[in-house]
């Protein structure tokens, strides 16, 4: 249970880091940096809370926030050193990403004992900080990059519930949950892995299928 600790207090770090890089590109004041270092950092964690009838986390211990703060000072004074900073955003997010998803099955799992509830909130944890962080800093969301993510987090959460299904150490079961959600979100990345889209026929012009509707009318 202390390395779920320490992967929780992973997980919000490295989310936290984006929300600030995500601010820094934005060119923010500190306010600014803060305020997405926390909404990222623990917006995951609190819609699981929330959805499993649970305290959320970071009102219970304050500590959460203190880590946001402090990540979101540092990014302030360092991001100027970074040249590639939506690399680094992207990649730090794929992290954070691997160890949520396994820190949210876990209290999924201990939660409610179900496996498919397991699931969802480890995938759930896993990806909406980076959602809301895109959406308050009004970019393109990440869902919308033809890159796996949302099933990167779906993979990790679900490995580490089976593997705890079958009662493999804690340990192992994180590492093969975390593993595989990097291996997936990694290769997305590096390799530009997706999976098959969506290809419909053409539709009709507006302005025949507006025609069309305006005879069937009359």
């Amino acid at each position: 249970m202390a390395m779920l600790g320490l992967l929780d207090y992973a997980g919000v770090a490295l989310f936290a880091a984006t929300g600030a890089l995500a601010a820094s590109r934005k060119q923010l004041d500190l306010i600014g940096f803060l305020f997405f270092s926390a909404a990222t950092g623990v917006g995951g964690g609190t819609l699981r809370d929330l959805v499993l009838g649970k305290p959320v986390f970071w009102v219970a211990d304050p500590t959460y926030l203190l880590i946001c703060v402090a990540v979101g000072i540092i990014v302030f004074l360092t991001a100027h050193m970074i040249e590639w900073r939506y690399q680094l955003l992207i990649w730090l997010d794929a992290i954070g990403l691997s160890a949520y998803s396994v820190m949210g099955a876990a209290k999924g799992l201990a939660t409610t004992g179900s496996p498919t509830i397991a699931i969802v909130t480890g995938t759930m944890t896993a990806t909406f900080g980076g959602i809301l962080r895109d959406l308050i800093a009004n970019e393109p969301s990440i869902l919308l990059r033809p890159e796996i993510y949302v099933t990167a987090a779906l993979a990790g959460a679900s490995a580490f519930t089976a593997a705890q299904l079958l009662e493999l150490p804690l340990v192992a079961s994180s590492a093969a949950g975390i593993f595989i959600a990097f291996a997936l979100r990694g290769g997305a990345l590096y390799f530009g892995w997706t999976l098959p889209r969506y290809r419909p026929r053409p539709g009709r012009p507006a302005d025949e299928a507006l025609k069309t509707k305006n005879k069937r009318q009359r």
